[in-house]
């Protein structure tokens, strides 16, 4: 029975929930994701978990509703059941060994920052976690990050909450500066996680990034996250979906990313004529 136990709107367009899920909070670690299925007859997709409480029971995700399944998530609230909420499902985020880490976090991929910045803070590792976002208006969890690094710099597109800039700005001015880290962890859009990269192999850092943004199944079978990876083929749900940011082909990845934008956007349209139709 998988209940909703909490249903926050942070944005618009950006929904937490808190399913009651116990067997899964059990074993989750940061950078695991779950296959979700609203209903009996919606498409099953997966999410990253962005955070879990083991007494509680709960596993927290946070989505965007840009497609017709999120939007269908999204219309659900406090008290309902979501039909399918399996996992947990790839490989945790390595945290041993790391004293001092940048994590950066691009957008929506702060939800699943955060987590990792979470659990290496408890760990005793200093973390100086950068979060990215167009404009203030759609900055999430900051209060969170906050509490889980030991600075954090919010970084605006259009600078309207004062820090103007992406976050390789400020990646950069941090390393330029003199700061050593043992890692930087990268999560968000697939070009700011291109462009971390290259930042960092100037300086030498080793660098993660997760590549959730391009699973589709979850399971290895569709084959729709496989990527490049040190010149070998790998896929992001069974394989990561953490992988060394150096290796990873990145043009590859984002020249297939775009592929089924106009299948996407066509479920999208026929889910807002449906909705509209029942009147609600």
């Amino acid at each position: 029975m998988n209940k909703i136990l909490e249903k926050r709107v942070l944005t618009p367009e950006v929904v937490l929930m808190k399913i009651y899920a116990p067997r899964i909070a059990k074993k989750a670690e940061p950078g695991q994701f779950i296959i979700v299925m609203p209903t009996e007859k919606s498409e099953r997709i997966p999410l990253t978990i962005a955070d879990y409480e083991r007494e509680a029971g709960s596993v927290t995700i946070i989505f965007q509703t840009v497609g017709a399944t999120t939007m269908l998530l999204g219309e659900m609230n406090e008290g309902d059941e979501v039909y399918a909420f399996a996992g947990p499902l790839g490989k945790p985020s390595l945290a041993e060994g790391i004293k001092k880490v940048a994590v950066i976090g691009g957008g929506l991929g702060c939800a699943i920052a955060y987590p990792q910045a979470k659990k290496l803070h408890a760990m005793g590792a200093e973390v100086d976690m950068i979060a990215g976002f167009r404009t203030k208006d759609i900055v999430i969890l900051e209060d969170e990050m906050r509490a889980a690094s030991s600075r954090l710099f919010v970084m605006t597109d259009d600078g309207s909450n004062g820090n103007k800039g992406f976050v390789t700005n400020k990646l950069e001015e941090l390393l330029a500066a003199g700061e050593k880290y043992d890692e930087v962890i990268a999560i968000g859009p697939l070009m700011m996680m291109k462009f971390v990269c290259k930042l960092t192999e100037k300086y030498g850092i080793k660098t993660t990034v997760s590549m959730n943004p391009i699973m589709i199944d979850g399971t290895g079978m569709c084959g729709g996250c496989r990527l490049t990876v040190g010149g070998e083929t790998k896929f992001a749900c069974v394989d990561g979906p953490d992988f060394d940011g150096h290796l990873v082909d990145f043009d590859e990845v984002i020249r297939r990313a775009g592929m089924y934008k106009k299948e996407e956007q066509g479920a999208r349209e026929a889910h807002c004529n449906l909705f509209k139709q029942k009147g609600e």
